[in-house]
Protein backbone atom coordinates (compact mmCIF):
# COMPACT_ATOMS: atom_id res chain seq x y z
CA UNK A 1 0.00 0.00 0.00
CA UNK A 2 1.64 3.27 -0.96
CA UNK A 3 0.95 6.21 1.35
CA UNK A 4 0.20 10.52 -0.35
CA UNK A 5 3.42 12.50 -0.26
CA UNK A 6 2.44 14.94 2.48
CA UNK A 7 6.08 16.31 2.76
CA UNK A 8 5.06 19.46 0.58
CA UNK A 9 1.94 20.25 2.41
CA UNK A 10 1.94 22.43 5.44
CA UNK A 11 1.37 20.35 8.44
CA UNK A 12 -1.46 21.73 11.17
CA UNK A 13 1.57 22.04 13.24
CA UNK A 14 3.50 24.25 10.82
CA UNK A 15 0.19 26.63 10.49
CA UNK A 16 -0.36 27.17 14.04
CA UNK A 17 3.85 28.43 14.09
CA UNK A 18 3.15 30.99 11.25
CA UNK A 19 -0.13 32.40 13.63
CA UNK A 20 1.62 34.89 15.82
CA UNK A 21 0.02 35.36 19.51
CA UNK A 22 -1.62 38.55 18.45
CA UNK A 23 -3.26 36.71 15.83
CA UNK A 24 -4.47 34.36 18.52
CA UNK A 25 -5.09 37.00 20.84
CA UNK A 26 -7.50 38.76 17.96
CA UNK A 27 -9.57 35.22 17.79
CA UNK A 28 -12.46 35.22 20.39
CA UNK A 29 -15.04 32.80 18.52
CA UNK A 30 -16.89 32.66 21.45
CA UNK A 31 -20.52 34.77 21.27
CA UNK A 32 -21.85 36.38 24.58
CA UNK A 33 -24.73 37.37 25.83
CA UNK A 34 -25.68 40.82 27.73
CA UNK A 35 -27.38 39.63 30.57
CA UNK A 36 -27.80 42.71 33.19
CA UNK A 37 -27.49 46.42 32.52
CA UNK A 38 -26.82 48.87 35.51
CA UNK A 39 -26.47 52.74 36.28
CA UNK A 40 -25.30 54.90 39.13
CA UNK A 41 -27.33 58.06 38.52
CA UNK A 42 -24.98 59.28 41.28
CA UNK A 43 -21.37 59.10 42.95
CA UNK A 44 -22.29 56.17 45.52
CA UNK A 45 -25.46 55.66 44.82
CA UNK A 46 -26.99 52.41 44.44
CA UNK A 47 -27.48 50.69 41.36
CA UNK A 48 -30.57 50.97 39.32
CA UNK A 49 -31.21 47.81 37.12
CA UNK A 50 -32.54 48.42 33.26
CA UNK A 51 -33.77 46.58 30.90
CA UNK A 52 -32.18 48.90 27.66
CA UNK A 53 -29.70 51.68 27.80
CA UNK A 54 -28.42 54.42 25.44
CA UNK A 55 -24.76 53.99 25.21
CA UNK A 56 -22.72 57.22 24.23
CA UNK A 57 -19.54 57.30 22.29
CA UNK A 58 -16.77 58.16 24.38
CA UNK A 59 -18.87 58.53 27.33
CA UNK A 60 -20.73 55.05 28.89
CA UNK A 61 -24.30 54.66 29.63
CA UNK A 62 -26.06 57.95 29.02
CA UNK A 63 -27.91 57.71 32.49
CA UNK A 64 -24.62 56.84 34.50
CA UNK A 65 -22.94 58.77 36.76
CA UNK A 66 -19.61 58.36 34.39
CA UNK A 67 -21.30 59.80 31.59
CA UNK A 68 -22.15 63.00 32.79
CA UNK A 69 -18.23 63.39 33.63
CA UNK A 70 -15.41 64.68 31.49
CA UNK A 71 -15.40 62.02 28.22
CA UNK A 72 -12.03 59.98 27.08
CA UNK A 73 -11.74 58.32 30.23
CA UNK A 74 -10.69 54.27 30.02
CA UNK A 75 -12.97 53.53 32.23
CA UNK A 76 -16.40 54.43 30.85
CA UNK A 77 -18.01 50.71 31.19
CA UNK A 78 -17.41 48.34 33.38
CA UNK A 79 -17.98 44.80 33.00
CA UNK A 80 -18.06 41.50 34.51
CA UNK A 81 -18.34 38.03 33.80
CA UNK A 82 -21.74 35.96 35.03
CA UNK A 83 -19.82 33.45 35.80
CA UNK A 84 -17.66 34.56 38.31
CA UNK A 85 -20.31 35.84 40.71
CA UNK A 86 -21.09 31.99 41.88
CA UNK A 87 -16.92 32.39 42.32
CA UNK A 88 -16.90 35.66 43.98
CA UNK A 89 -19.58 34.21 46.20
CA UNK A 90 -17.50 30.64 46.84
CA UNK A 91 -14.01 32.70 47.72
CA UNK A 92 -15.34 35.41 49.94
CA UNK A 93 -18.04 33.05 51.70
CA UNK A 94 -20.97 35.06 50.79
CA UNK A 95 -24.30 33.13 50.16
CA UNK A 96 -24.71 34.78 47.25
CA UNK A 97 -23.37 37.65 44.97
CA UNK A 98 -25.63 39.98 42.74
CA UNK A 99 -24.48 42.80 40.18
CA UNK A 100 -25.96 45.29 42.62
CA UNK A 101 -22.95 44.31 44.97
CA UNK A 102 -20.24 44.43 42.63
CA UNK A 103 -21.16 48.26 40.99
CA UNK A 104 -20.39 47.03 37.43
CA UNK A 105 -22.39 48.22 34.22
CA UNK A 106 -23.23 45.33 32.27
CA UNK A 107 -22.85 41.55 33.27
CA UNK A 108 -22.04 39.41 30.06
CA UNK A 109 -21.83 35.58 29.81
CA UNK A 110 -20.60 32.92 27.46
CA UNK A 111 -17.86 35.05 26.34
CA UNK A 112 -14.55 34.98 28.50
CA UNK A 113 -13.60 38.79 29.14
CA UNK A 114 -10.40 38.38 29.90
CA UNK A 115 -9.80 37.79 26.05
CA UNK A 116 -12.06 41.75 25.03
CA UNK A 117 -9.33 43.36 27.46
CA UNK A 118 -7.62 44.38 24.30
CA UNK A 119 -10.61 44.56 21.45
CA UNK A 120 -13.21 45.85 20.36
CA UNK A 121 -16.14 43.43 20.55
CA UNK A 122 -19.94 44.94 19.67
CA UNK A 123 -23.13 44.54 21.77
CA UNK A 124 -26.29 44.05 19.95
CA UNK A 125 -26.55 45.55 16.53
CA UNK A 126 -24.72 49.16 16.49
CA UNK A 127 -22.54 49.57 20.31
CA UNK A 128 -18.99 48.99 19.67
CA UNK A 129 -16.36 48.99 23.17
CA UNK A 130 -12.72 48.72 22.88
CA UNK A 131 -11.10 47.04 26.47
CA UNK A 132 -9.26 49.24 28.11
CA UNK A 133 -7.94 47.00 30.73
CA UNK A 134 -8.87 45.12 34.00
CA UNK A 135 -11.83 46.59 36.49
CA UNK A 136 -9.79 45.93 39.90
CA UNK A 137 -12.30 45.48 42.87
CA UNK A 138 -12.17 48.59 45.12
CA UNK A 139 -12.08 48.65 49.37
CA UNK A 140 -16.11 49.13 48.82
CA UNK A 141 -16.54 45.52 48.46
CA UNK A 142 -15.81 44.42 51.71
CA UNK A 143 -19.28 46.25 52.88
CA UNK A 144 -21.42 45.61 49.66
CA UNK A 145 -20.32 41.88 50.34
CA UNK A 146 -18.67 41.23 52.99
CA UNK A 147 -15.00 41.30 54.54
CA UNK A 148 -12.66 39.03 52.30
CA UNK A 149 -14.47 40.43 49.22
CA UNK A 150 -11.59 42.80 48.15
CA UNK A 151 -9.56 39.79 47.65
CA UNK A 152 -11.99 36.83 46.78
CA UNK A 153 -12.62 39.38 43.76
CA UNK A 154 -8.98 39.89 42.45
CA UNK A 155 -9.13 38.35 39.21
CA UNK A 156 -12.53 38.46 39.17
CA UNK A 157 -13.43 41.61 38.75
CA UNK A 158 -14.13 42.21 35.45
CA UNK A 159 -12.68 44.70 32.71
CA UNK A 160 -13.44 48.34 31.81
CA UNK A 161 -14.22 49.65 28.46
CA UNK A 162 -14.37 52.84 26.56
CA UNK A 163 -17.48 53.54 24.12
CA UNK A 164 -16.34 53.73 20.41
CA UNK A 165 -19.52 54.10 18.65
CA UNK A 166 -23.27 54.39 21.29
CA UNK A 167 -26.41 52.95 20.41
CA UNK A 168 -28.67 51.39 22.78
CA UNK A 169 -27.82 48.18 24.39
CA UNK A 170 -30.54 45.57 25.85
CA UNK A 171 -30.46 42.28 28.15
CA UNK A 172 -30.06 39.38 25.94
CA UNK A 173 -28.14 41.28 22.89
CA UNK A 174 -25.39 39.07 21.64
CA UNK A 175 -21.71 39.97 22.14
CA UNK A 176 -19.58 39.09 19.59
CA UNK A 177 -15.64 39.91 19.27
CA UNK A 178 -14.73 41.86 16.58
CA UNK A 179 -10.93 40.75 16.75
CA UNK A 180 -9.41 44.16 15.98
CA UNK A 181 -7.14 46.23 18.43
CA UNK A 182 -7.54 49.45 18.55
Amino acid sequence: MAFPDVSTAPSKAAADRDETLADRLANVPQIGTLTWIGVRREHGAALVALESAEVLAERGLADDVIARGRGGSKRQVTLVQAEHLPVIATLSGAAQVTPFMLRRNLVLSGINLVALAKIEFRIGDDVVLVGTGPCEPCSRMETTIRPGAFQAMRGHGGITARVVRGGVIKKGDRVVALGKAP
